[in-house]
């Protein structure tokens, strides 16, 4: 008999053993499972509120920093400062300067068209003047979040005001205290929102949390308070019914766990679900596979895919990323151990994560991971995100032992982070990795477009290998070869592939480059 089945007869059995305590159990436990989901709602309403106020607070920073400028409006120096401020603010999408309502400039440059300030729909206790809604013509058409205060405003994507981990049946909206929609996660019914908004019941579990001048509006199915529902009742049912209970209780505990997202990550380590695709690595001058990223893969039971930014996050601030990182390492070893050892030149670069980089753990896990496999510590590259370099002598002592081990060391996703000229000067690196958002702007008129090649010479002036990340157009591909970039990855030249896929790639690439003679 399934398990199924044994909890509905077992159920039912309970049901007719025991119909008088179960009515006031019923009752109780919808009492009890309201509470502690209004009050789990009560805190992701919270967690909303809290991030939106990061995303104003990085918009308030940005806007004092501007206005700090002392150089002459929109000329060279003062358009180089302001670009240099929205590099280093992680919230903000672009900044401008406005003078009689018009725009004159942004990082991008002079405005020689007619663009006129938008109106403000909402200011906030401490004065930041909000509009929402507004369309740049740059950004392919999407509604962004603009905050100003007095001759400068700054954008910000709505996606922003609303990022948390969150499971996919829970909506968030986040306002300002006159309605104003700022952000949303998981596409809430905007009809159910302004309803909330207006002091309305809807037939959903619901949470509206004021907050100054903010609102967060959580929305949750009603599914969530049954499930609590059942639990609460099997804690109250009767010493009569205690098989039953425990049966159910059983099958409730193991779900929740596995449905958990930190429960399923602990699971999916446990099993080791996670598998390595290998993004190839292509010499632009050559067109030659001179290498490959490791890129970690949630391979779930039923042979689904978790993407990445769905549980390296939540990886990241459990401290599972760590045993993932061992597991990545170890089946990097297995993957591509022969065609390493066949060809010294080629190289697989491993993703380590921040912890690992203050603390330099994961270099003895690659070196005995190296141990015994004839592999060349020099095949193996290492690579953090800006987020590893925040403690910069621990960094620098990790990727000195890195160096001295033999290991190159490179910085990932640069330009999204934390890091400056002053990171880069401080730290022995041999390579930079331009994020795929920098490489999109090319040959665009993104309001970053101009800041690719200032990271170009940057890196030159460091004498730092360049790569480029998320290379998808040839154009891409010629401006970058145009500008002495070394290395690209992206889809022009191959998806992630499997380890068989990589190595029948990497096969086929070097054939058709040999030298005939």
């Amino acid at each position: 008999m399934s398990r199924a089945k044994i909890i509905v007869i077992a159920t039912m059995l309970a049901v007719l053993g025991a119909l008088l305590p179960i009515s006031a159990t019923l009752y109780l436990s919808w009492q009890r499972a309201s509470d502690i989901e209004s009050a789990r709602l009560l805190t992701i309403a919270q967690r909303g509120i809290e991030r939106a106020r990061i995303s104003l607070g990085d918009a308030e920073r940005a806007l004092q920093a501007a206005h700090q400028l002392t150089s002459p409006p929109c000329s060279t120096t003062h358009i180089r400062q302001m670009r240099l401020i929205e590099m280093n603010t992680r919230s903000i999408e672009d900044i401008g300067y406005f003078s009689n309502g018009l725009l004159k400039c942004t990082p991008a440059g002079l405005i020689l068209r007619e663009v006129r300030q938008t109106p403000i729909e909402f200011t906030t206790d401490n004065g930041l003047a909000i509009s929402t809604n507004i369309i740049p013509e740059v950004n392919g058409g999407n509604g962004m979040i603009g905050i100003s205060a007095q001759a400068y405003k700054v954008l910000i994507d709505p996606a922003r005001f609303a990022d948390i981990i969150l499971n996919p049946e829970v909506q968030l909206v986040t306002a300002t205290r006159n309605g104003k929609l700022l952000g949303s996660l998981h596409d809430p019914d905007p009809e159910l929102v302004q309803q909330l908004l207006a002091g309305k019941r809807i037939p959903y579990a619901s949470k509206v949390l004021h907050d100054k001048d903010l609102i967060a509006v959580v929305i949750e199915p009603d599914s969530g308070i049954a499930a609590q529902t059942g639990r609460e009742m099997i804690v109250l049912l009767p010493l009569g019914l205690l098989m039953a209970a425990f049966m159910v209780g059983l099958v409730v505990w193991v779900s929740r766990k596995r449905l958990s997202p930190l429960g399923e990550l602990k699971l999916g380590v446990d099993k080791h679900e996670f598998i390595v695709h290998y993004q190839p690595l292509i010499e632009l001058k050559t067109g030659l596979c001179v290498g490959a990223e490791a890129l970690v893969r949630w391979q779930r039971p039923d042979g689904s895919m978790t993407r990445p930014d769905l549980f390296i996050p939540l990886a990241e601030e459990s401290g599972l990323i760590l045993p993932i990182t061992d597991q990545v390492v170890t089946e990097v070893i297995r993957d591509m151990r022969h065609v390493l050892q066949a060809d010294r030149t080629l190289h697989i670069a491993i993703n380590i994560s921040a912890q690992d980089i203050k603390t330099g753990r994961v270099l003895n896990v690659v070196q005995a991971a190296l141990k015994g496999t004839d592999i060349q510590p020099q095949q193996i590259w290492l690579e953090a995100t800006e987020r590893g370099f925040m403690d910069i002598e621990a960094a620098r002592t990790t990727i000195n032992t890195a160096r001295e081990m033999g290991h190159a060391v490179a910085i990932d996703d640069f330009g999204t982070g934390y890091s400056s000229l002053s990171y880069l000067q401080g730290l022995p690196l041999d390579t930079l990795k331009i994020d795929k958002s920098f490489i999109d702007t090319v040959d665009t008129e993104s309001a970053t477009s101009s800041v690719t090649p200032y990271i170009i010479e940057m890196a030159k002036a460091l004498k730092l290998q360049i790569v480029a990340e998320g290379v998808e157009t040839q154009a891409q591909a010629d401006y970058l070869l145009a500008h002495d970039v070394d290395f690209g990855q992206g889809w022009l030249f191959s998806k992630a592939l499997t380890a068989h896929e990589f190595i029948a790639y990497y096969q086929a690439n070097r054939a058709q480059h040999q030298d005939p003679h």
